[in-house]
């Protein structure tokens, strides 16, 4: 007898929770309207670096140094530009204002570039030997310019997240790969921007961003090249044995919260130093500029890698 009654209350609750949801989601596709993307990073302001330096003989093999105010010897963040491995989404312009607002406070930036995965000569194994090579290329950079080699990180966006963690891992990887280095230049720790941790995972929502980039890299799936994706992707090699922290956004849509979930219980595991942070209302591309509410996050987190011991 007293339904008929509370049908009208219950329509109204409905309605309701249907308003609700329905503001919810305009309220977040406003946000990702104003979100930033490669180009605005690409035109971010910055002063011109202090040395572009070659690390190769190939046209993308080079760096740009910065150096901050000051006789150093200065601490040391190599800088790896993102972009899905490929030359269509981005360069070493689009890392340029970070590069930029770490040397100001008080980092020398060494900005790397590297062939990608449609670069002549580029993918496997090379896009991952370039980025090696030029980071073990600061050595000789030190014979030159004032670095604290002994206060050395990586920080890296995406895809260039994936590659400084990977050079993080160096001594990990199996001495039978290609990508086996005697010599790598030792980290203090490393930085990833949304940056990938697993290729194999990675391939299962790659559409989401870059498309369909991961084999182009790695020259096929991980049931095709078993070897190279424990050697190339850098959840197979934890633990890096060296802290990590992984900085992302709550409106970040390239990664989803179940990638940043799993990287962080494997680091964990392995028994690496392992920080979290999530930014509330930035996007992916908001970890790649100095203006935004990532930055003071950033700039902290690699000051304290970074801090004499």
């Amino acid at each position: 007898m007293t339904l008929p009654r509370r049908l009208p209350t219950l329509r109204r609750l409905m309605v309701g929770a249907l308003l609700a949801l329905a503001m919810t989601d305009s309220a977040e596709l406003d946000a990702q309207s104003t979100l930033l993307r490669a180009g605005d990073v690409d035109r971010l302001p910055a002063k011109p670096a202090t040395a572009r330096i070659a690390y190769g003989s190939e046209p993308e093999q080079f760096g740009e140094l910065r150096l901050p105010e000051g006789p150093g010897p200065f601490p040391v963040a190599v800088v790896v530009h993102g972009g899905c491995w490929v030359m269509r989404y981005a360069s070493i312009t689009n890392s340029t204002a970070l590069a930029d607002a770490l040397r100001d406070a008080g980092i020398a930036t060494w900005n790397i570039e590297y062939r990608r995965a449609d670069s002549p000569g580029g993918g496997w194994p090379n896009t991952f030997l370039d980025a090696a090579a030029a980071t073990d290329h600061l050595r000789d950079v030190a014979k030159t310019y004032p670095l604290d080699l002994s206060r050395v990180i990586t920080i890296g966006h995406s895809a260039g997240g994936h590659l400084a963690m990977w050079l993080a891992g160096a001594k990990r990887i199996p001495a039978s790969s290609p990508l086996a280095r005697r010599d790598p230049l030792p980290l203090r720790g490393v930085v990833a921007l949304a940056g990938i941790a697993d290729l194999a995972d990675f391939r299962t929502y790659q559409q989401n961003s870059c498309g369909d980039v991961v084999d182009g890299l790695m020259g096929g799936d991980a049931t095709q090249f078993p070897d190279r994706y424990a050697a190339g992707s850098p959840v197979s090699l934890f633990p890096l044995g060296v802290p990590q922290v992984q900085i992302v956004g709550t409106l970040d849509r390239v990664m989803p919260q179940r990638a940043r979930d799993a990287h962080a219980t494997a680091a964990r595991a392995s028994g690496d130093p392992f920080e979290l942070i999530v930014v509330d209302g930035a996007g992916h591309h908001e970890v790649m500029s100095p203006r935004s509410s990532v930055w003071p996050h950033i700039e902290a987190t690699v000051k304290r890698l970074l801090a004499p011991r």
